[in-house]
């Protein structure tokens, strides 16, 4: 400042004025975080969809479990270490399971809203939207913005993201919290703040708590970690390596007492079967790592052709290597990711394959080569610049995608099949009496479902739990009558059926079981004979 009220005069408006384009400019959206919000728009549109849909789509089974535990946590005990099912009587009925973010933070909102079945899409839905701007701003750090909003949108209309990121299971939550917390990580590698490692130490292992099959985001650091050492940058790869030992070994004694609880209580259940150190390396090679259920799961439920051929452009065609080393370093993250991805595989190819929504781990991966291969054709003979031929052929590709992938196969894997099972527990929910326990047969046998809408507590039927096959009705009927009898003595009240109800081997219960019924017509008082469900009350006086 200076003397001259007329200079001091200017200068006061020149600053002002360059405060207010300051200002203007930081209030002011980019055109890249404008593209970002619409695409979370459209994540927002496809995951809240018919999100008030009841657990009675392809998911039910798992879903149903993982809505049990959240009911439990409300209702009986607040103990996040104590995950409770409603499936195999009274109870406690612990079981060892992952750490459940998803199921506890709904029955927080149960807590505070009161109880709604689809809470848990609703919280899962959120967890993918993490997801999407985790991925995008992943992306943007590993290529360019270009390709961040191409994978971003890629991930938002890939049907198997849409279908478990609007599912009551913890895979969501798994994904979105390693994504973010690798995302967190590449950040601090490439030169930022210190206190994103702690950051991403924090999100990753809550990822892996979530779902193991978040170990394979762990690789990836692993593999940043190996470039810093090679870059002789030692200091930052040991505190890294410090807080991975304190990461694993949480992760370790967590599922470790998981193990234990599993196996401490009744019906000594652990989650996650079929890993190749229990089959054997010959029984997965016999099957040739059940790839057959991998490509039928692709086409006809998780991608479809289109998505698939996108996939399979943008990882044979990457991006051009450039001359920066730690940006070809951060370019090769997808194909690590997906290399961990396939381990984690080739390890567990008989659970993740009977249990499909464990291939999340490889949407990160795959929605970065879907956004490249989408990039690729949008852009060919015509160079990156935003023309209209461009515009035209991206508009053309995401249409194909949507009209040939999105749309029919969410449809597909939406079909309420186990619609009669909720109707089942509603009825039986009408009829029970406070402190009933019902018995329940649900169209796939096996299905909580029915158990789950009752809000009883109970049995399926066949009895399920530990090594117990539960997806199958036994041989002969003195053996079912046996099995219900136990469940009688033990003080069950009614038993339900959906006339429809059939095992894995496609056998009817009203028809395989007709000796059952008999008994049950002799034992037992009928409540329900309609078109779709048949309920005894079955309780001695």
């Amino acid at each position: 400042m200076t003397d001259d009220p007329e200079l001091n005069q200017a200068e006061g408006q020149q600053y002002l004025q360059s405060s207010d384009r300051e200002m203007a400019a930081r209030s002011t959206l980019s055109p890249n975080m404008a593209i970002l919000l619409g695409i979370l728009f459209i994540a927002v549109v496809f995951r809240f969809h018919n999100i008030t849909l009841p657990l009675v789509d392809a998911f039910s089974w798992r879903e149903v479990s993982t809505a049990m535990m959240a009911d439990n946590f409300q209702q009986r005990s607040w103990n996040i270490f104590f995950p409770e099912v409603s499936w195999t009587g009274p109870g406690p009925s612990y079981q060892g399971r992952e750490f459940q973010i998803v199921s506890y933070l709904t029955a927080l909102l149960y807590q505070l809203f009161g109880w709604h079945d689809w809470f848990g899409r609703m919280v899962a839905a959120f967890f993918g939207l993490v997801t999407v701007f985790s991925l995008h701003r992943l992306t943007a750090l590993c290529w360019d913005e270009t390709h961040a909003h191409a994978a971003a949108l890629a991930y938002a209309l890939m049907p198997a993201a849409i279908m478990v990121d609007s599912s009551f299971l913890p895979d969501p939550a798994m994904l979105a919290l390693v994504t973010l917390g690798f995302w967190l990580f590449a950040k601090y590698w490439a030169g930022g703040s210190g206190w994103l490692l702690p950051l991403a130490t924090a999100s990753f292992s809550l990822g892996v708590l979530a779902k193991p099959p978040g170990l394979a985001a762990g690789a990836v650091i692993f593999y940043l970690m190996v470039s810093w050492v090679l870059e002789k940058k030692r200091k930052q790869a040991a505190k890294a390596f410090l807080l991975g030992l304190l990461s694993l070994a949480i992760i370790g004694a967590y599922f470790s007492w998981a193990i234990y609880l599993g196996r401490s209580y009744p019906p000594f259940h652990v989650a996650g079967s079929g890993y190749i150190w229990d089959s054997g390396f010959w029984t997965f090679f016999r099957n040739s790592f059940y790839f057959k259920s991998v490509w039928n799961t692709s086409v006809w439920w998780f991608y479809g052709y289109p998505f698939m051929a996108l996939i399979a452009i943008g990882f044979w065609l990457p991006p051009r290597p450039v001359e920066d080393p730690k940006q070809r370093t951060l370019s090769a993250i997808p194909y690590v990711w997906l290399a961990a991805a396939i381990i984690i595989y080739l390890a567990a190819a008989r659970e993740i394959t009977s249990n499909p929504w464990n291939y999340h781990i490889f949407h990160v991966p795959f929605a970065m080569f879907c956004g490249r291969g989408a990039f690729l054709l949008a852009t060919l003979a015509s160079g990156p610049v935003l023309s209209p031929a461009v515009v035209l052929r991206a508009i053309c590709i995401a249409a194909v995608t949507l009209v040939w992938s999105t749309f029919p196969l969410v449809r597909t894997m939406k079909t309420p099949i186990a619609m009669n099972g909720k109707l089942l527990g509603d009825e039986l929910a009408r009829l029970a009496q406070p402190g009933d326990l019902v018995v329940a047969i649900a169209p796939e046998v096996g299905d909580p479902v029915a158990v789950y809408y009752s809000r009883a507590r109970g049995w399926v039927f066949p009895p399920g739990g530990g090594d117990v096959e539960w997806s199958k009705f036994v041989a002969d009927d003195a053996t079912a009558i046996a099995q219900l009898e136990e469940l009688r003595a033990q003080g069950a009240d009614l038993f339900g059926t959906a006339k429809n109800a059939a095992d894995k081997q496609d056998r009817l219960f009203l028809e395989h079981h007709d000796g059952v019924i008999d008994y049950l017509d002799k034992t037992a008082t009928k409540l329900v004979d309609s078109d779709d469900l048949l309920v005894y009350r079955i309780s001695r006086p």
